[in-house]
């Protein structure tokens, strides 16, 4: 199943993606039991059954070209974040005595989340060194703590793309994370979150990172220093994962900072980010 969250006539909802349509959340239930976002059905299992039990005699009533994008998924708390987990990208941006021997972890502010088609603002008056980062970011569909390894892609509810945006001054400037990732509009999400189902197999992906069509990373999953199952139980340890929980698994090489020059992200940019099996998201810098 593909899911989409967006707005339309003032109204916020979220649905299943059918083609070229949308069949909305309200097709499924009562006003008074319908979930307000995807993070509030996916917390209740029985609603979600109950929709993978109607979903194929349902229609689609709503246009996608009639919509306007939401964060594909917003979770009650920020988003988790890997840092360091491509080889070739912690060599770009230093060299191998940086490649981590334990996980990296960081967050980004809610806050910071934006819609496929969305404006990713420059933040000209705090920063003069906006970089991209395409990744693949999990989302969680059960609570669970100290979870296995092999236990840990059962917690799974499915995938989206994130653009890991990050004023890289203020990295250096701050000596951490979360200032320079959780700007506002910094965190791209979506267009879709796709159920674990039609994603077996999530190291044979393939990431790849444009900017103004111009291809500037191109990865596939199976280069993860830390895979997904080593993530998710690794961040379960004494750390309870709830429903709706956003893991970004990390970017490969190809960023503007790694670059010689570097080449940072400019007003009218366009950054497009494809994963195959989920989709394509793209964004404008403005």
């Amino acid at each position: 199943m593909k899911w989409i969250s967006f707005k339309k006539g003032g109204r916020d909802s979220f649905g299943i993606v059918k083609g070229d349509e949308i069949i909305d959340i309200s097709a499924f239930f009562m006003e008074s039991e319908c979930p307000k976002t995807l993070v509030d059905l996916i917390s209740q299992p029985e609603k979600l059954e109950h929709i993978i039990n109607q979903q194929e005699a349902m229609q689609g009533a709503i246009s996608c070209k009639d919509i306007q994008f939401c964060p594909a998924i917003v979770p009650a708390n920020n988003v988790l974040a890997v840092g360091k987990n491509y080889r070739k990208h912690v060599l770009e941006m230093g060299s191998a005595k940086d490649i981590p021997e334990a996980i990296m972890i960081f967050t980004k502010s809610k806050n910071a989340l934006l819609g496929h088609r969305g404006t990713i603002p420059l933040h000209a008056e705090v920063t003069d060194e906006l970089d991209y980062e395409g990744e693949l970011a999990v989302v969680i569909g059960k609570q669970v703590v100290d979870v296995s390894m092999d236990e840990a892609m059962d917690a799974v509810f499915g995938y989206t793309i994130l653009n890991d945006v990050t004023a890289r001054d203020l990295q250096v400037k701050h000596k951490q994370f979360y200032i320079a990732k959780s700007l506002d509009g910094s965190c791209p999400i979506g267009p879709y979150v796709v159920t674990k189902d039609e994603i077996p197999d999530p190291s044979k992906l393939r990431i790849k990172t444009l900017v103004n069509g111009e291809l500037r990373q191109d990865g596939t999953l199976d280069q993860l220093i830390f895979p997904i199952a080593t993530i998710i139980s690794e961040l379960s340890k004494g750390h309870t994962l709830m429903p709706g929980d956003v893991i970004a698994t990390g970017t490969p090489d190809g960023v503007g900072k790694g670059m010689k020059p570097p080449r940072f992200l400019n007003a009218g940019d366009t950054v497009t980010i494809t994963i195959e099996g989920i989709g394509t998201l793209e964004n404008q810098v403005m």
